[in-house]
């Protein structure tokens, strides 16, 4: 009998996703997983969250153009945005990644989000629509990087009330 285990996830769909009117599509294929969205909303991608996000990138050579492309900015500004979800259910992690596909898109089965919809770009730039956590180190990660413990509808890591201008706030306690 399979060791089935209650995991938490991020997804973002990206801006070329929102270019390419995807965000149903995409939505619809993650239903497929049976998982509860428990977090959900649009955020316009500073460069300083692209480095917290991509922090393993920021000193590549080709970081300017990833975040160009993560914040939407070479799409133009009506695009320069992107949706993240956090999901929760049994072995969210692994079964988001089965639909969402290899990350490069070359490589991705066809039948998948990204073998489907994503491509790389002139500059080299995998477009791949959708971003998920890879692991549950990286969820917790990136989940506490995107959201405020009180944008998710249940409590999921511990947290901690911190005062601000004299009003309790709850934060996350890493």
């Amino acid at each position: 009998m399979e060791n089935k285990k209650h995991q938490y996830t991020l997804v973002i769909i990206k801006p070329d996703a929102l270019v390419k009117s995807l965000t149903g599509n995409i939505l619809t294929r993650l239903s497929e997983a049976k998982l509860r969205i428990i977090g959900a909303k649009v955020v316009k991608v500073s460069r300083e969250l692209a480095e917290k996000h991509y922090a393993h990138l920021v000193d590549k050579p080709f970081f300017n153009d990833l975040y160009e492309y993560f914040s939407g900015k070479i799409y133009g500004p009506e695009y320069e945005r992107i949706l993240v979800f956090v999901y929760e259910g049994e072995d969210a992690i692994e079964r988001v990644r089965k639909i969402a596909g290899a990350t490069n898109p070359l490589e991705a089965d066809p039948t998948t989000i990204r073998g489907a919809y994503g491509r790389i770009n002139k500059k080299g730039i995998i477009e791949n629509v959708i971003h998920c956590s890879d692991s549950e180190e990286s969820a917790e990660r990136e989940i506490k990087l995107w959201f405020k413990p009180d944008e998710i509808v249940k409590p999921i890591y511990k947290t901690k009330v911190v005062y601000k201008n004299n009003y309790p706030v709850l934060e996350w306690d890493d």
